[in-house]
């Protein structure tokens, strides 16, 4: 007995010398009992159920919007782009099985849109029409399939979609009021988009993500001032929103964050995405009383550059970071001033270019970097307006070209990325997010076969991108 405890003194002896420890320590260190507890999980399992809450803004799509009046006549079609905050609840389950993550999930949510309308049928005060449509609230129900990288999750979505959508229209005819008429109804359709989810410590995580929500068209036939109407919509919603979920249940629940990965130096990248933007438009003709009021919406991908250096005390980062942009975001399906052979407007616009230089504020966990972002925004935005008016003798196309300056807004979350790391290790890292770029008002004048016009616009734009940026400094966090 004397002797096996001589050859265990011997062997913790050894061992304490091998890994670097005081070989004096090792030798008198007492018999001690240890009852091992649960580890957080360094690695998370997001197999289980989550609920949450989230936060965004929705933004009516290009919707081809019509308004027939035959006996009028007059054949107008525009955008009822409506916008507005929004928040809600969502809940669901996830089941993992290797890197991939596959799921359901549904959510409702309350939208608070900013009332605005168009005013078509001339606009003035003896013709005009008053749209507007609203999404009130809507709901989804969703499948979600995602690829996993330890706390992250990279995913896409898709399903069932409902909601409340509020039409009304009111006019006067001929100088007298015509009346007015409102549809409250439920529609359904379809909901796709994607989203970027991190784990934030505990049972807690974090998401940014991008719905597109299609409910489908309407059709409504009805008279005022005893002429029959036909007032024909689609209604798209654009959603971009931030959230958090608190897990429940499922294997390895609880997640212990990593040290705050490195994320000093410069970096260089590019990125991808999608914007659509709601431009409130006057067009008046001088001195013809046509004064339509109507939203430009112009939806497209964009693409570009970007470059930064980011600054760090503990888990907080502090960078800078400019952009340029291209952009592919264009609307030509407004047409105006009763829109037939006597009276025709047609609308084109684009978003051509933007940049942006803005500063970043952000808190690391772990591998992910949460961060909030704004600055100055700048761009090219090109509107063409082709008309044919016979009773002022109008008959030509106007081409009006703006470089804007404004601000930009928004927030995203930033990882590292592993696809190059056999090339380059921890150099590459991956960004989504959301940002709001409001270009502000242009006023323009401009004259077509001697009759003067006025064209103004404030561009608001909303834009969804994902990015990947080249670190050149320190790599960033090690493997998790």
């Amino acid at each position: 007995m004397r002797d096996s405890r001589k050859l265990l003194k011997i062997l913790m002896i050894a061992a304490a010398s091998a890994g670097g420890a005081d070989v004096a320590w090792a030798a008198d260190l007492p018999a001690r009992v240890y009852t091992k507890a649960p580890v957080p999980a360094a690695v998370l399992d997001w197999t289980g159920g989550y609920v949450g809450v989230n936060v965004g803004v929705a933004v009516g799509g290009e919707g081809n919007s019509a308004l027939n009046i035959p006996g009028f006549p007059s054949a107008e079609t525009f955008n009822l782009a409506s916008a507005g905050a929004l928040g809600g609840a969502q809940a669901g389950y996830n089941y993992q099985f290797g890197n991939w993550v596959v799921g359901a999930e549904a959510d409702i949510q309350g939208i608070g849109n900013e009332k605005h309308t168009n005013c078509i049928l001339t606009c003035n005060g003896v013709n005009s029409a008053t749209v507007s449509q609203d999404v009130s609230w809507f709901g989804t129900v969703r499948g979600r399939v995602g690829y996993a990288t330890g706390p992250i999750l990279n995913y896409f979505t898709g399903g069932f979609a409902y909601g409340g959508v509020r039409t009304s229209d009111a006019e006067v005819l001929g100088g007298v009021p015509a009346g007015s008429v409102a549809f409250n109804r439920t529609r359904t359709g379809y909901v796709l988009g994607s989203g970027l989810e991190a784990a934030i410590g505990g049972n807690w995580t974090a998401k940014i993500e991008y719905l597109y929500v299609d409910l489908g068209s309407t059709a409504d036939g009805f008279v005022l001032g005893g002429t029959p109407h036909v007032l024909n919509t689609e209604v798209r919603e654009n959603v971009f929103r931030a959230g958090v979920n608190y897990r429940i249940g499922g294997p390895s629940a609880i997640y212990a964050a990593m040290p705050a990965a490195d994320w000093r130096g410069f970096y260089a990248g590019g990125n991808g995405g999608s914007g659509i933007a709601r431009d409130e438009t006057v067009h008046s003709v001088v001195g013809a009383g046509l004064n339509n009021s109507l939203d430009l919406a112009p939806r497209g991908f964009i693409g570009g550059l970007q470059a930064g250096y980011n600054w760090q005390s503990g888990n907080w980062v502090y960078g800078l970071e400019g952009d340029m942009q291209g952009s592919r975001q264009i609307t030509d399906r407004s047409c105006l001033e009763t829109c037939t052979a006597v009276s025709i407007a047609n609308f084109r616009q684009r978003l051509e270019w933007f940049g942006t230089a803005r500063g970043r504020v952000g808190y690391g966990v772990g591998p992910t970097l949460f961060y909030a972002t704004g600055g100055l925004a700048y761009g090219g935005v090109r509107t063409r307006v082709t008309e044919n008016i016979v009773a002022v003798g109008v008959n030509g196309t106007a081409t009006v070209d703006n470089v804007r300056a404004g601000y930009a807004a928004g927030a995203g979350i930033e990882t590292p990325l592993e696809m190059f790391d056999w090339f380059t290790p921890g150099r590459w890292t991956v960004k989504t997010e959301y940002l709001y770029i409001d270009l502000g008002n242009s006023s323009d004048n401009y004259v077509l076969n001697g009759v003067p016009h006025t064209l103004t616009t404030n561009e608001q734009n909303h834009l969804f991108r994902t990015g990947v940026n080249y670190r050149f400094d320190a790599p960033v966090a090690a493997k998790y």
